[in-house]
């Protein structure tokens, strides 16, 4: 544990529905996995959440002092159209429409969400997991329950949820209303039975396939995490993450095929956790509504990618969090403001200042810092401390730096390398240069030193009908957007 921090980690586990102390399995270790896109098309920025979310989670429990090796699959195989199993595989339908390889339309949608994963500023896991590197160890772990707990039929080797004790506990189906509900697809013995593995129908090639002992075909998806995230971070382990969607049918899949091959009661991962949703009320979340939220749009339209993780982060991942483009460019403005005021900080630093002992207040803040982390990730009142230890003036800039850097650890906003300028995200529609905006600024500043102010506002008004919002009173002159 980091001595720095005195508080016990409780995270809530989506298992029991309660806040628990964290124990890891490993002493001093933490070993975490992350379900991961699959990569048939770019993900939205309600996908992103989920990774935001468990970088923050990384970051804290590296912040936290633990040895930290996290996996985030990629599925590029396996993944139905329809998470109850039924429907095409997501890879070979968008290869079909697209009249494209597979492979390369994996290989272009994990780089795409690769390079979403930099502009977040979310750290590199230990493991990129792919699970077509994984179909022989998927074949060997799907033989070694086939017997006790799966059934076979024309379509596929399936599993019987009835052969687990307590299926789908995680989504509570028999409890709570809704949660778990899968149509009968008829074949099955139960509604909630899935496939481990799929066989290709007669008469058909699919341009990802492979033999095995129940005819050439794919594995399953929810096959695919727990045999990946086994051969990576052993049983049981510590955390496993995901979106709340997977809490329903993904994850109780994977329970169920972790007490089967492991022969006993664990859930494979100690502690799941879910992130809540991001909601979209003008509907355009999903990837089937055109020009889908996806984060490059929002770079298109002059926002700068580190603004949706402060938004994220500005809510309890636990909570629906509404997406709305005045929340996004408050959270921007929100940035900028905190920019400048770190700006002021580094200016005050200074190699000669001698080493004082630690202010009383920062204490106090460092332990409001730990307390909230500790807290189930409570990020939501680091963000007004952080803004707060900025505001202080009279506290020794040396030590206030070191404090920010633990908070932006934790945060991950970059906030000692990004500059105000770099959050200027030129709009991809926009027509007007930073030049000529800068240009007509200055003609402008001169205006109002002479006291021209009709100018002054011909200039503001000439500005605003090229989209271009002016934010007066900022002495430095640099807050301006163009307007999406």
């Amino acid at each position: 544990m980091n001595e720095n921090t005195s508080h016990d980690l409780k995270l809530f586990n989506s298992l029991t529905r309660t806040l628990e102390p964290f124990v890891p399995v490993h002493e001093g270790e933490a070993r975490v996995y992350t379900c991961g896109p699959t990569v048939y098309n770019y993900p939205h920025i309600g996908n992103m959440r989920a990774y935001v979310f468990a970088d923050l989670l990384g970051r804290t429990l590296s912040w936290k002092g633990y040895k930290l090796t996290h996996v985030i699959n990629i599925t590029d195989v396996g993944h139905l159209t329809d998470d109850a199993d039924d429907g095409e595989d997501k890879l070979e339908k968008a290869a079909a429409e697209r009249a494209q390889s597979i492979w390369d339309i994996a290989k272009h949608y994990t780089e795409a969400y690769w390079e979403d994963i930099k502009a977040l500023n979310i750290r590199q896991p230990a493991h990129w997991s792919i699970a077509t590197d994984y179909v022989p160890q998927m074949i060997d772990y799907a033989k070694g329950i086939a017997e006790k707990h799966c059934y076979e039929l024309d379509s596929g080797l399936y599993f019987d949820v009835s052969t687990i004790a307590d299926y789908g506990s995680l989504a509570r189906a028999a409890t709570e209303d809704g949660e778990g509900r899968i149509d009968a697809v008829e074949g099955k013995r139960n509604a909630a039975d899935f496939a481990i593995w799929r066989k290709t129908p007669e008469g058909e090639t699919r341009q990802m396939e492979w033999d095995s002992p129940w005819g050439k075909g794919a594995p399953g998806w929810h096959l695919e995490c727990s045999v990946m995230s086994e051969a990576l971070l052993g049983l049981p382990f510590d955390i496993h993450t995901g979106g709340i969607d997977h809490r329903e049918i993904h994850h109780p899949n994977e329970i169920a095929q972790n007490q089967a091959h492991s022969g006993c009661d664990h859930s494979g991962a100690r502690v799941w956790m879910h992130n809540n949703f991001l909601i979209d009320r003008a509907g355009k979340m999903s990837k089937s509504a055109g020009e889908f939220l996806r984060l490059q749009l929002l770079i298109d339209k002059g926002i700068h990618p580190l603004a949706y993780r402060l938004m994220c982060l500005q809510a309890h991942y636990r909570s629906e969090l509404e997406f709305s483009w005045d929340n996004l460019i408050a959270a921007l403005t929100r940035l900028k403001r905190i920019l400048m005021s770190v700006e002021r900080l580094k200016g005050r630093l200074s190699s000669e200042q001698q080493e004082k002992p630690p202010h009383p207040k920062l204490t106090e803040m460092h332990d409001r810092l730990d307390t909230a982390m500790s807290d189930d990730l409570n990020s939501c009142p680091v963000i007004p401390l952080l803004e707060e230890l900025l505001s202080l003036k009279k506290v020794d800039p040396v030590q206030r730096m070191a404090l920010l850097r633990e908070i932006d650890l934790i945060l991950g906003l970059d906030l000692e390398t990004l500059t105000r300028t770099d959050l200027r995200v030129r709009p991809k529609s926009a027509t007007i240069t930073e030049e000529e905006i800068e240009q007509k600024l200055d003609l402008r500043q001169q205006a109002k030193t002479d006291k021209d102010f009709a100018a002054a506002d011909a200039i503001r008004d000439e500005l605003i009908a090229q989209g271009i919002e002016l934010m007066d009173g900022d002495p430095l002159r640099w807050e301006w957007s163009i307007s999406i």
